[in-house]
């Protein structure tokens, strides 16, 4: 009987009080008391007793408007950011249709675009920018293009879109009639944070996430922004039509509240982090850092020179650290075999583990050292 291969999340999700999460761009570094104060309270309460508000809580509705800086725009809510994109192109696209987007990217989005009938254009991005330009998108227009993918920062690469090229692809959508999917996970780590809606509402529709910049990833609350006729055309594809969990939405409305009190010293520790990750990266022989300095809250280790497979790493970080770093299949079809992922809004303990684990698991690697048992 075959041995089946080696289950990574469930191994960490066992031992979460010992894993140092580096694996899904997950934020740790958010204050908890105000949103641990606020949950308390409606559990107190037993608000989760009764049905939320469908449409949303409207001082959360008003916080996302805010926060986003998009008053005019329509903000709706989702279980995470995910459902949203699902919503969104099932909604938008129809069999036949092209998304223009790229190699690598969050996959899931491009799976999304295949169950509505569509298919991606994927432009590969591997080599410097690390990211599209408007001249290759202007480029890669056809006859079935209906859309553009544009992920600002991007997964998993941590490259981000100065304020010019977003304008620029955002005058392209406006001037081919094309719609704008503009996913803004990690805005908030961005040197340029710079919304395609600025210069193309009618086109554009954002998709933002509690998930990374409050610390929330666990609670699954996001959205999308968009024009209220946009809106009602997606909102046909909701499944939540008796409102999103309500513990989230208190638990959101109490994070963009602060935000403006924590948001300055979570972006600088993570800044930080990303240099120390670069540092540790750098006393490797045959890993490179493609994109740094990281404009999100992740990187990417090209390992590819080390003669190493990303889920060797992976394994062997996780197994024997307790540090758990992603392998870049999931990520990029052409070239998620050179790469492992890690995130970095971590503790600053934590970085240290991975300045331990990543070294001495290539060594180890490099040397057929057996990885010691699971405990």
């Amino acid at each position: 009987m075959a041995t089946p291969p080696f289950d990574a999340f469930q191994y960490a999700h066992a031992r979460r009080r010992q894993i140092v999460w580096m694996s899904q761009n997950t934020n740790h570094l958010v204050p908890a008391q105000m949103v641990r104060e606020a949950v308390e309270e409606a559990l107190r309460e037993r608000r989760y007793e009764g049905y939320p508000y469908a449409p949303g809580d409207p001082e959360l509705l008003d916080l996302v408007r805010a926060d986003l800086g998009l008053p005019a725009l329509t903000p709706f809510l989702t279980g995470g950011g995910t459902e949203s994109l699902y919503m969104i192109t099932r909604a938008l696209l129809a069999p036949g249709d092209e998304v223009i987007a790229s190699d690598p990217s969050y996959l899931i989005i491009h799976r999304f675009v295949e169950l509505s009938g569509a298919h991606t254009r994927n432009l590969d991005i591997y080599a410097p920018p690390f990211r599209l330009t408007a001249d290759r998108v202007q480029a890669a227009i056809g006859p079935h293009t209906k859309m553009i993918l544009l992920i600002d920062p991007l997964n998993p690469l941590g490259s981000g879109y100065p304020r010019a090229e977003v304008r620029a692809i955002a005058e392209i959508a406006k001037d081919h009639h094309l719609l704008l999917l503009n996913d803004v996970t990690y805005r908030d780590f961005s040197y340029e944070p710079t919304l395609a809606a600025e210069f193309a509402p009618e086109q554009t529709v954002t998709v933002w996430s509690a998930s990374k910049n409050c610390g929330m990833a666990g609670l699954r609350i996001g959205g999308f922004s968009a024009t209220p006729e946009r809106v009602n055309a997606i909102a046909r594809y909701n499944t939540n039509d008796l409102g999103v969990n309500i513990l989230s939405q208190v638990a959101a409305t109490a994070a963009l509240r602060s935000k403006p009190h924590w948001i300055g010293e979570v972006v600088r520790q993570t800044r930080a982090n990303g240099e120390r990750i670069a540092a540790t990266a750098a006393t490797v022989e045959g890993v490179t850092v493609p994109v740094h300095p990281s404009w999100a809250n992740m990187t990417i280790l090209d390992v590819s020179a080390t003669g190493l497979s990303p889920e060797a790493i992976q394994e062997e970080m996780l197994k024997t650290h307790g540090v758990f770093v992603r392998a870049g299949n999931y990520l990029s079809p052409t070239h998620g075999s050179k790469f492992v992922r890690v995130s970095f809004s971590n503790s600053p303990g934590d970085l240290d583990k991975f300045a331990t684990a990543f070294p001495e698991t290539v060594h180890r690697l490099r040397t057929h050292a057996p990885t010691p048992p699971a405990a």
